[in-house]
C-alpha cells in the first residue's frame, strides 16, 4: 500500500481517485505491489471496492495489456505495455545522470565493460553500460535482455530473494542451455544461489556467452526496501579470470554503495 492509500473502517484498501482514470491507477498501484499472481477475488477481499466495479477495472487494464491472464484464466500478471512502461521509467529518470556517471568512473577504474541491471520479469535487463576501449569486447547495449538463470547479474539478483518469491520467478524459466557451463537444473541453480548468498558476488564463467566471464555485485537495499539492481563488469577470458574478477569486487562494491546512496538522496528528495 502507498502513502496515498489508506484502509477503510473494516481494514480494506481504499481505492482513492476523483475520477474512473484515477481510481484506475489507484489500482494499479496497488496491483505493482503485489508479490504473487492474483486473482479478481483476492482483489475484492482486499479493497473496498465491489465485486462487479473490481471486474470492470480488470477488464480495461487487461485490454490495454496493462495485464493479462495466467494460462488458468482466472489469475492475472503484469502485461507487456505495463512492463514496458516500467522499464522506460528506469531509463529516463531524473537518476539516470548519476548513475552513468559512477558507472563510468568504475569503468575507467577497472579498464573493462561495466553494466547496471535490474530484473524485468524472469530476465535480466540492462538498465545503463559503458564499454571498454579495449578492440576486443562483447557489445551489450542499455535495453538489451539476459537469462536470469546464467548471468552473473541475475544470481546476485535471486540470491536476495525470499525461496517462495524465487520459485514463482522461476517457474516458468525453461534453462536454456547456451553453452557447456550453462546451469541446466533448477537444483542446480538453487546449490549456486547458497553460494552467491554466502560470498556476496556472482561470477558468470562463460555461462551464456563462450569467452566471456562477468562478476556482479548486488546494489544495497535502501530504507525504501530490497534493491533490484547490481552492478557487475566482464571482459573476454583471455582478460578477466576468476582471480582478477576477484580482484575487482572493492571498486565494484564502492561503485555499489554510491548507487546505493544516490537512490536514498533521490527518494527523500
Amino acid at each position: 500500500m502507498n502513502e496515498k492509500q489508506s484502509l477503510a473502517d473494516d481494514g480494506l484498501i481504499k481505492i482513492a481517485g476523483d475520477t474512473p482514470t484515477m481510481r484506475l491507477f489507484s489500482l494499479l498501484e496497488l496491483i505493482a505491489t503485489q508479490d504473487k499472481q492474483f486473482s479478481l477475488q483476492d482483489l475484492v477481499d482486499s479493497t473496498d471496492l465491489p465485486k462487479p466495479t473490481v471486474h470492470r477495472m480488470l477488464q480495461q487494464l487487461e485490454s490495454s495489456d496493462m495485464l493479462i491472464r495466467d494460462t488458468d484464466g482466472r489469475h492475472y500478471c503484469v502485461g507487456g505495455r505495463l512492463r514496458r512502461l516500467a522499464e522506460d521509467l528506469l531509463f529516463n529518470d531524473t537518476k539516470y545522470g548519476a548513475r552513468h556517471a559512477v558507472l563510468r568512473a568504475l569503468g575507467n577504474e577497472l579498464g573493462e565493460s561495466c553494466n547496471l541491471t535490474a530484473l524485468s520479469g524472469n530476465e535480466v535487463l540492462y538498465l545503463d553500460r559503458v564499454e571498454t576501449e579495449a578492440p576486443l569486447r562483447f557489445y551489450l547495449r542499455p535495453g538489451s535482455k539476459v537469462p536470469v538463470h546464467c548471468s552473473a547479474s541475475g544470481k546476485v539478483l535471486l540470491a536476495q530473494m525470499p525461496p517462495a518469491q524465487r520459485r514463482r520467478l522461476l517457474e516458468n524459466v525453461s534453462f536454456e542451455i547456451y553453452t557447456k557451463n550453462t546451469i541446466q537444473t533448477l537444483e542446480e541453480l538453487e546449490l549456486e544461489l547458497e553460494k552467491v548468498r554466502e560470498q556476496g558476488y556472482a561470477f558468470d564463467n562463460e555461462e551464456f556467452l563462450p569467452g566471456l566471464f562477468c562478476v556482479a555485485v548486488l546494489v544495497p537495499r535502501t530504507t525504501a526496501g530490497r534493491s533490484n539492481m547490481a552492478v557487475a563488469t566482464q571482459a573476454p577470458i583471455m582478460r578477466m579470470t576468476a582471480d582478477k574478477a576477484l580482484a575487482a569486487l572493492p571498486a565494484l562494491r564502492r561503485a555499489a554503495q554510491a548507487l546505493t546512496k544516490i537512490e536514498s538522496q533521490l527518494n527523500t528528495n
